[in-house]
């Protein structure tokens, strides 16, 4: 969380080199691949992240999500080292749910919804946990198995209330609503958003995918993580191509928010919402934190990659 949090520290100082994702799209197998650089100038830090998303893998017995991140030296280019980046996908992004609710969330947040009960939802709900005082969860998702196998996993780390369902209206009343679906048509209807509301999208995050009615998005206060990859791959990206949201309606960047450009929530009746669609800093940050203290504690193997 500190790592991510530094990483959009130094995006709202205008400190980074960013791209914007690359897909490669495997229509026939329901899947992509994307490619993430980026260059931290303040850690001086850079690196690559190569990911893919493909829906159906659960079912051959692998992750939805697979990553591998390569580490460059910037004053050389060397590669400094390649590590997995499925597990530090999973919890980068539970961590900046759990950043931009930080500074969106009302403080008293104790009443988490989240749609999706697969390993995402699981690094949302442990983040959020580590910053709000949390006595219930709701958990929906399609298959009350994968709800009851939440639950299993999550009570070790959070001993709270958990409710399961199979219908996402049933966990809408809550302070904080995580969706973590990949969903190309909305699964959250306007009318079971209450004020006061804070919004996790995390799951659109690629053209076309969407999870909350535009409607929500036109009544909240919206920040994206990226204006220019959320833009085109993230929740707003539908209702933008649409002509039902416009560009101005995007409130600011979680960098500007966090930096203090912006102020995030200031009053308990907003609606706010954070567009998440996974950022290259975020990689690079934690993947250097990572390298650093592998480097201290003498893990990992020595490759001649020159």
């Amino acid at each position: 969380m500190d790592a991510v949090e530094e990483a959009f520290r130094e995006q709202g100082r205008n400190q980074v080199q960013m791209p914007p994702k690359s897909y490669l799209y495997y229509e026939k197998y329901n899947g992509d691949l994307r490619t993430m650089p980026a260059y931290l100038e303040g850690e001086d830090r850079t690196g690559v992240k190569i990911v893919n998303v493909h829906t159906e893998n659960p079912q051959k017995g692998i992750p939805t999500v697979m990553a591998v991140v390569i580490l460059n030296s910037p004053q050389t280019g060397a590669p400094l080292a390649i590590m997995g980046g499925t597990y530090l996908t999973s919890m980068r992004t539970g961590a900046a749910g759990a950043v931009a609710a930080k500074y969106l969330a009302r403080k008293e947040s104790s009443v988490v919804g989240v749609i999706g009960a697969g390993v995402q939802g699981r690094t949302q709900l442990l983040a959020l946990s580590k910053l709000f005082k949390i006595d219930t969860v709701k958990v929906a998702d399609l298959n009350i198995d994968l709800c009851r196998d939440f639950e299993n996993d999550c009570r070790p780390h959070l001993d709270a209330e958990y409710q399961l369902t199979t219908d996402a209206k049933e966990v809408c009343d809550c302070d904080i609503l995580v969706t973590v679906t990949p969903s190309r048509r909305p699964v959250v209807k306007d009318e079971w958003i209450f004020d006061g509301t804070h919004i996790n999208a995390i799951g659109a995050d690629a053209k076309g995918k969407q999870e909350l009615e535009a409607e929500i998005l036109l009544r909240s206060k919206v920040v994206v993580d990226d204006i220019t990859q959320a833009s085109h791959s993230g929740e707003v990206n539908v209702p933008l191509s649409g002509g039902v949201l416009k560009e101005g309606d995007i409130y600011a960047q979680i960098g500007e928010v966090v930096v203090g450009k912006v102020p995030g929530r200031v009053g308990d009746e907003e609606i706010t919402v954070f567009d998440s669609t996974g950022l290259a800093i975020q990689d690079i940050s934690t993947a250097s934190k990572i390298y650093a203290k592998a480097l201290d504690e003498g893990r990992g193997k020595s490759l001649e990659f020159l």
